[in-house]
């Protein structure tokens, strides 16, 4: 039997204290080696849905002042950034549970190329848009053709087994943050290159008219190399996949492929997903990531705005710089720290430990905005920053954690794909809905100065007191997937 199949009798007897994976020491010779050559592909892949979702994040404010969609009125501002934001996310959650549920019926490889495909496109599409409704059309193509994040999720799930899983989910927030620096530094150098680089790209008159067109183009074409490594390089975890064509033309009979596999490799139905442990999993995977997602929408918009307003004034540059420290911070502090610390609490205590970090994370917002017009955007106030990025990598901590969590819940391996859908769901809606309510709490916050512009931070903070809450109810051990 696989690693990562069980018997679906193993699910009924379960509940909150029931292990997950089993806290028995493993010793050094039971340890499987990292599955290295799949592995490096899957974090290659991995760079291109940071890269093109953080890039626009440095001179999204300075786009929706530009094209007039805000008529001057700076208040609004926060509005527009934050629907430019989430409609990713909007338009990924109504298509995430489809590719999921379809990638463990046809296989992981052709789910991913398509997802490739749809962030390529939509990224040439979002340079080229002159207009706040064309900016917002393109975003929604990147949503609705992605499903990858789950999808990458379920093949880290099948190449590995318990004894080398938490020290690949050690690995995978490497790649994506890799992503989220150097998306966040393109997106600012290479803004409007046209003004900012007249010696060499001062004579173009594309570029004069699209000037987000350069800063795009680069996650874009990454993507389609990615695309073209996939297709040679990575090899389908699914046993027996379907293809398209007879997927569409199936009968109402079982094919006799479908009747040789064994019932306990069957992907479930999704009613038969709704168990305690895998419902647990999702909705704290769900809210650590409303966590993240308001941090990370709040975080440039914070950085942009006016120091009159209650920010800190900086430029696209300068806010590139800062989210790039973070990326880079983020990952070395998963790949050096995160499987030590795991081994030494356990899942639970880290996943619940990385949502506290969410508490002064959110207070510093306010904190670093008097200290701003108390000394000015000086020495004080970048040591004030630098001081939420490393409670922001606490909160980053826990998404290690919670991975483990989603792969032991799944009710056998072949039904990794739809848990993995059935979170990423949830998630993308908590992700389209976190940042346009967060930015427009902030935009509501200034414009009738509720709680003195910081009625925003007080609901934050509220959101991250509810996610400790309820990462309570989570299980104290993982049990092993046998």
């Amino acid at each position: 039997m696989s690693p990562m199949t069980r018997n679906d009798s193993d699910h009924p007897s379960q509940d909150e204290e029931t292990p997950l994976l089993s806290s028995e020491p493993v010793t050094e010779n039971l340890v499987t080696p990292v599955p290295w050559a799949q592995l490096w592909v899957l974090l290659v892949l991995q760079l291109a849905e940071p890269l093109t979702s953080q890039v626009i994040y440095p001179f999204a404010p300075e786009f929706v002042r530009n094209v007039g969609i805000t008529h001057g009125d700076e208040s609004r501002v926060g509005y527009y950034v934050g629907l430019l934001q989430s409609i990713f996310f909007a338009s990924q959650a109504l298509t995430v549970l489809l590719w999921s549920r379809l990638s463990d019926v046809v296989g992981r490889k052709p789910i991913l190329l398509t997802g490739l495909f749809g962030l390529s496109l939509s990224m040439y599409c979002f340079g080229l848009s002159t207009s706040y409704w064309g900016a917002v059309f393109s975003r929604s193509i990147n949503g609705a053709l992605n499903g990858n994040s789950g999808i990458m999720k379920s093949i880290v799930a099948e190449i590995t087994d318990p004894t080398n899983l938490p020290q690949v989910y050690a690995y995978m927030p490497v790649s994506w943050s890799t992503g989220s620096t150097l998306g966040p530094m393109i997106g600012g150098a290479l803004s409007r290159p046209a003004e900012r680089y007249p010696n060499t790209f001062g004579n173009s008159e594309f570029l004069k008219k699209y000037p987000y067109f350069l800063p795009c183009a680069v996650p874009a074409t990454f993507s389609a190399l990615a695309w073209v490594l996939s297709f040679v390089f990575l090899k389908e975890t699914v046993s027996s996949p379907m293809t398209f064509r007879s997927l569409l033309t199936k009968k109402s009979d079982p094919s006799p492929s479908v009747v040789e596999i064994d019932e306990a490799e069957k992907p479930y139905p999704l009613r038969r997903l709704m168990t305690r442990p895998v419902l647990l999993s999702v909705l704290n995977y769900a809210n650590l990531s409303l966590v993240d997602i308001a941090y990370r929408a709040m975080q440039p918009l914070f950085l942009s705005t006016p120091v009159s307003n209650g920010g800190l004034g900086l430029a696209p540059p300068a806010i590139g710089r800062i989210l790039m420290y973070f990326g880079i911070l983020n990952a070395i502090f998963q790949l050096i720290f995160f499987a030590r610390i795991h081994a030494l609490l356990g899942t639970k205590k880290l996943f619940i430990g990385g949502l506290l970090c969410g508490i002064p994370m959110f207070v510093l917002f306010p904190l670093t905005s008097v200290l701003a017009r108390a000394y000015g955007v000086g020495r004080v106030v970048y040591l004030s920053v630098t001081l939420q990025i490393a409670f922001a990598l606490g909160v980053n901590s826990s998404y290690g954690c919670i991975f483990i969590y989603l792969s032991a819940a799944s009710p056998n391996r072949a039904s990794l794909g739809a848990t993995n859908g059935l979170a990423q769901l949830l998630v993308s809606i908590m992700r389209a809905i976190g940042p346009v309510v967060t930015t427009s709490l902030f935009s509501l916050s200034l414009a009738e100065g509720y709680l003195g512009g910081g009625m925003v931070y007080l609901v934050l903070l509220g959101v991250s007191v509810m996610s400790i809450a309820f990462a309570t109810a989570l299980p104290r051990q993982v049990r092993r997937l046998v």
